[in-house]
């Protein structure tokens, strides 16, 4: 597994390129971003694709590869593999076989983000690419992962949907410190920081571009998680209370949503 670089090329590791050099294939999400990978190291490699349309069954003609004694790479198009990126099964179908599989250290955008905000990195949480906002189910999705922890979050955002996550991040509490961090390590990059109310100001004047990664402080004390606020209310209603009133008490008690607890209880 070899991580590549999340923007600027001179961040390769010498040991991924040392690996790229020596392996007979090199599996990776977009041959053309990896050519210029290659390219730019002088590197002659044999490259396959593999990406979440093919992976399954990539997996197991690579597997066949490695076992007829070959060596294989494994690149996304950017960071580490398997990090919201293809790779899970090329990884599970080596372990089944009893395979070494051998992670090189590299870049990271989500910890590169989490450093940059500014904000506590002792405990975190990583959700990989947040639920897109909707109505109904969707946006009370949403809500529950930005809303259901107490340590730092950090996550994947497309820029047409920054706005709208940061607006419903100051509905649930507009003080919570976050960071917008965009484009890191490219030429554009850019680390803004502030409360989710003056975050979500700023990008409604100013819409982003690039890739982004948002990363937000925990939850103030007085708001409960999802599934503490869930786990009080079934106690509740388990001990002979109603449900909708028994919702209302709890929501007032930790800063949840009466609808959104009554709707995961009655809905489970």
């Amino acid at each position: 597994m070899c991580p590549t670089p999340i923007g600027n090329l001179g961040d390769v590791t010498l040991r991924v390129l040392e690996m790229l050099r020596a392996v007979d294939v090199i599996a990776c999400e977009d041959t053309r971003r990896t050519r210029t990978l290659l390219a730019r190291y002088e590197i002659a490699g044999t490259l396959v694709s593999y990406h979440e349309h093919n992976e399954r069954e990539r997996s197991r003609q690579l597997l066949a590869r490695l076992q007829a004694g070959e060596t294989v790479a494994l690149v996304s198009d950017a960071g580490m593999p398997l990090v919201s990126d293809p790779g899970y099964e090329m990884v599970q179908a080596c372990i089944a076989a009893g395979l070494p599989v051998e992670v090189l250290p590299g870049a990271s955008s989500v910890v590169t983000a989490l450093v940059a905000s500014g904000l506590p990195a002792e405990r975190w949480r990583f959700v990989g690419f947040l639920p897109s906002r909707g109505a109904g189910a969707k946006r009370a999705e949403l809500a529950r992962v930005l809303s259901d922890t107490t340590e730092t979050l950090v996550a994947f955002e497309s820029p047409a949907r920054l706005v709208a996550t940061m607006e419903l991040l100051a509905e649930i509490d507009a003080e919570r410190p976050a960071a917008v961090c965009r484009e890191l390590t490219k030429l554009h990059e850019e680390v803004r920081r502030g409360s989710a109310a003056e975050l979500a100001g700023y990008y409604r004047e100013h819409p982003p571009r690039g890739e982004i990664v948002l990363v937000a402080g925990a939850c103030a004390p007085d708001h409960a998680s999802h599934e503490e606020a869930l786990g009080a209310l079934r106690a509740l209603v388990d001990a002979g209370a109603r449900t909708r009133p028994a919702a209302g008490v709890v929501a007032k008690l930790t800063g949840a949503s009466a609808n959104e607890l009554y709707r995961a209880l009655t809905d489970s």
